[in-house]
């Protein structure tokens, strides 16, 4: 169990807060990849897709850049896949893609989402058995050039004989090496004039931000579209759970989680019938609750009068389904495993932490939090099994070492954020006010307890951005989770507005720099 305990919480962020770690010197120095030469090449092949009725021709490309030193010896390898349209029309945007974690290779994004491929899923989210690839009719492909990113030490990417791959297990230092991957591919594939997008999942939207940021201020690159789904901005927003990180003093993650604790709730059919009546409506009313009252009674502490805190118990029952015995126990704050593990107790189920949606059975009853994550649990192996075998079987890269889906990068240093929370959210008004044509598109699933949809609402509200700005940042909701592309109608509606933002990006009558009249101001 623990392997894959290892593996859940290192994509749900082992860790939001950084603390200072000293480093164990080695006794030789690591080489992930024992090689006499190192390689830097790629595979092509040629294939077609149906997106939205018309067939496209494109190629895709498996391979590898080397990442170098100053001196030019190379440091590590990093692995992609790409796909291009052939006979591009003129101006043709691309996208650079990744997942997060940290610690997680880029096949969430490239086979659930983006890609011309997919995993075949039933009515439900749950992968078909046994497990295949379908065509994706809601690709980006119709409206961009792809390249997915594996990031070091994920999928086949890896340092080279005698560098240490923990070197790159930071936040800086991981936007640096994916940051001069980027540079290499626009160099060699002649793609310096197009319009160029990011695309990050998760952590990924984490590393999308400071990319973004590091390109332009470092590499004179500009981004022309953010694309981030499932976001995380400020790590104070999300909650720290139980454990060696627990900080009882940061309020904001319950608060935060409760309209999705709501959404949960509702969706179990576990609120009064008035209140599922219209869940939309019922989800306003909670957001107002965490605003006021809610926040107002958390603020107070132990100066909170019995006759208020039960006030608070009582309207947290209300819009959650759980106990006031439990909301007393837990000093009003409910956290997310209580919370997982406890809204379907009575039936013996969790329900998952990406995704609440997924339900599955409680192998420990006695255990007061979720010992895992029925979403993982039900995606994971058919994604592992259909990637391996799509890398080998149709894009030809021919590879017998372990494609890395969840490695395990700890400790994560956070740079400059050591000994506080990492926010990056400031970057990203920094760079909107710096590039201003520059515009993001933020997506988020009402299920999603990994990074609630309130929380990012509430990072877009406090970003310290100039009011004439504020039309760059759309911010859309999807009755889904964490990965709101295993849910169909999701997906559908997901590609919409995808290829409607990047329409409006890239056409000049779409996008929306500073008027005459708002410079002057």
């Amino acid at each position: 169990m623990l392997p894959r305990l290892v593996a859940f919480t290192t994509l749900c962020f082992i860790s939001c807060l950084s603390f200072a770690e000293e480093s164990k010197p080695e006794d030789k120095p690591h080489c992930e990849a024992p090689l006499s030469q190192p390689r830097e090449e790629s595979v092509v092949t040629s294939h077609t897709v149906t997106i939205d009725g018309k067939e496209i021709s494109y190629t895709a490309k498996a391979g590898t850049l080397l990442f170098k030193d100053d001196a030019g010896k190379p440091k590590a390898e990093l692995f992609y896949v790409s796909y291009s349209k052939d006979k591009p029309e003129e101006g043709r945007p691309v996208a650079f893609c990744f997942n997060g974690g940290p610690g997680s290779c880029s096949v969430w994004l490239h086979l659930g989402l983006l890609g011309p491929k997919k995993v075949l899923l039933d009515s439900s989210g749950v992968p078909v058995k046994p497990f295949a690839l379908q065509d994706n009719a809601y690709s980006l492909l119709d409206m961009s050039d792809l390249v997915f990113i594996d990031p070091i030490s994920t999928g086949y990417s890896k340092t080279l004989c005698g560098e240490d791959p923990k070197k790159y297990y930071g936040y800086e230092e991981d936007i640096q090496s994916v940051g001069e991957f980027i540079r290499l591919y626009l160099t060699k594939e002649n793609r310096w004039t197009s319009p160029k997008f990011v695309i990050g999942e998760s952590y990924g939207t984490t590393r999308a931000v400071g990319l973004s940021s590091y390109l332009y201020n470092n590499k004179l690159i500009s981004i022309d579209g953010i694309i981030l789904i499932s976001s995380v901005l400020n790590f104070q927003t999300l909650s720290l759970e139980n454990g060696p990180f627990s900080i009882p003093s940061n309020d904001l993650p319950f608060y935060l989680s409760l309209p999705s604790y709501t959404a949960t709730a509702a969706y179990y059919k576990l609120l009064p019938q008035e209140m599922m009546n219209s869940v939309k409506d019922t989800l306003k009313e909670v957001e107002e609750f965490v605003l006021h009252d809610y926040a107002e009674a958390l603020l107070q502490g132990n100066a909170l009068s019995p006759d208020k805190r039960n006030a608070i118990i009582a309207k947290l029952c209300q819009y959650t389904g759980l106990s006031s015995e439990l909301i007393d126990r837990l000093n009003l704050r409910i956290d997310t495993p209580s919370f997982t593990k406890e809204i379907l107790r009575k039936q013996g189920k969790v329900v998952g932490r990406f995704d609440t949606t997924y339900a599955g059975i409680s192998a420990n009853k006695a255990l007061p939090c979720a010992e895992t994550d029925p979403c993982m649990d039900a995606i994971t192996t058919a994604f592992t099994a259909t990637i391996n075998n799509y890398l080998r079987q149709n894009l030809g890269w021919k590879e017998e070492e372990e494609y890395q889906i969840l490695a395990n990068v700890f400790p994560w240093k956070f740079g400059s954020a050591m000994n506080q929370y990492l926010d990056v959210s400031v970057d990203l008004a920094t760079l909107l006010s710096q590039s201003p044509s520059t515009q993001v598109f933020l997506a988020s699933g009402i299920y999603d307890l990994a990074t609630p949809y309130f929380a990012t609402d509430y990072t877009l509200s406090h970003l310290p951005l100039d009011p004439r700005l504020q039309s760059h940042v759309t911010h859309k909701l999807y009755p889904s989770g964490h990965m709101m592309y295993l849910h169909q109608p999701s997906l559908i509606k997901l590609k919409q507005d995808m290829a409607s933002f990047i329409q409006a990006t890239t056409s000049p009558a779409g996008k929306k720099p500073l008027s005459a009249e708002n410079k002057q101001k």
